[in-house]
């Protein structure tokens, strides 16, 4: 049989920052306040943790972070590639894999950028001051192929002319997310509610893509402390079990590649079938999910590539109504996402899973018990099921 991590590890602590379009602080600061609030969430002290996961992207070191926490000695460091996509989980299922094999204690996974500000992590979508393009680069600046937004756009457009999918269907994810972010406190976009005609009328960014297709730009931090399931049984909180964790990537994510939506096999068909198996449940359990949000169409390729649907059908399957808090089959996104709480690369979207299957979130789900929590679609792809 081989081993898995089902149920031998569990996320115990939650914390982040102020989300905000100009933090004015370094992302050290960001980081530490985040992971401290998190550890502070455990019931943890600093010196209770031995070991730290992050993005490869984030420019804040480990061993710095340690100092400033207090944290007398790290026994395990890892980092994930690829952003959002590799990131937001596998950042923590490295944690989970270096406790379940004796490797750390207690280990905390984080984010913290400025990436709104621009006094950071550079803002996405920049094009580089530069004389001409090298690797993949050099087949798709000349022909204006700069930003993320435009390649996505490609994609869209090849699945509404292969499927008859519409802009709208796209909008219903927009302000699914919108919806939520109205009740919550720490949502960038609270206060600012989006109907499907505010969608159609937001400016076009990359044809078919609309400003409202497209996720925030943040400056913020956020941060999750995973232990084992036999310590975490002592520790504050009701314990948020790790069912299951996956990897996905294939040929079809190299830089050269704009997404090719008629593939059998993506990174999202990999990761779900590995993940389901190995959590031993269905797609009918999942109470409540949690799709990374960079850009609304990817969202609904995601549901398809997943298998809540089949290839084609995702249009309708995200505009019945099914991905709001209160009324929906399968709520999505509680807290705003990427899309309208805040942008810490797909770390926010965590938080509010744990809150959810606590029992503690804003937009509560009813008996919710069971999350899924994905990163990225269209780029290597990291995610998990857990369990309350």
């Amino acid at each position: 049989m081989i081993e898995t991590l089902k149920d031998k590890t569990a996320i115990v602590g939650v914390g982040h920052t102020e989300y905000s379009k100009d933090s004015g602080r370094s992302e050290m600061s960001l980081a530490v306040e985040a992971i401290r609030n998190a550890i502070a969430d455990a019931g943890l002290k600093p010196s209770d943790i031995d070991g730290i996961g992050k993005y490869t992207m984030d420019n804040n070191d480990p061993v710095d972070i340690a100092a400033n926490l207090g944290i007398p000695r790290l026994r395990f460091f890892g980092e994930v590639a690829y952003g959002g996509g590799g990131g937001p989980v596998g950042s923590i299922l490295l944690g989970a894999m270096a406790v379940a094999t004796g490797m750390a204690n207690c280990v905390v996974a984080f984010r913290a950028m400025n990436e709104r500000s621009g006094r950071g992590t550079p803002r996405y979508g920049q094009a580089s001051v530069r004389r001409g393009a090298s690797g993949a680069a050099a087949y798709q600046e000349p022909y204006g192929l700069f930003t993320p937004a435009q390649m996505v756009a490609l994609a869209a457009r090849r699945h509404m002319h292969l499927y008859g999918t519409k802009s709208e269907h796209f909008g219903a994810i927009a302000v699914a997310c919108r919806t939520h972010a109205q009740n919550n406190p720490n949502a960038v976009m609270r206060n600012r509610p989006i109907t499907i005609e505010d969608h159609q009328n937001s400016r076009m960014i990359a044809d078919p893509l609309h400003l409202l297709d497209c996720c925030l730009e943040t400056d913020g931090g956020a941060a999750v402390v995973i232990t084992s399931a036999e310590r975490a049984k002592d520790l504050k909180h009701k314990p948020i079990s790790i069912m299951s964790g996956a990897f996905g990537a294939g040929e079809w994510n190299m830089h050269r590649v704009v997404k090719n939506i008629e593939n059998a096999e993506t990174e999202s068909t990999v990761v779900g079938k590995d993940l389901f198996a190995r959590a031993g449940i269905t797609h009918k359990d999942i109470d409540v999910c949690f799709l990374y949000d960079h850009f609304t169409p990817l969202v609904l390729f995601a549901f398809e590539e997943l298998g809540f649907c089949k290839r084609g059908e995702g249009g309708p399957f995200v505009s019945d109504g099914k991905l709001l808090q209160a009324t929906g089959s399968l709520p999505f996104n509680t807290s705003g996402g990427n899309l309208s709480e805040g942008y810490i690369h797909g770390m926010e979207n965590i938080i509010e899973s744990v809150r959810q299957l606590r029992g503690q979130a804003i937009n509560q789900v009813k008996g919710a018990e069971i999350s899924l929590v994905t990163s990225g679609n269209g780029v290597p792809n990291t995610a998990m099921i857990l369990h309350g």
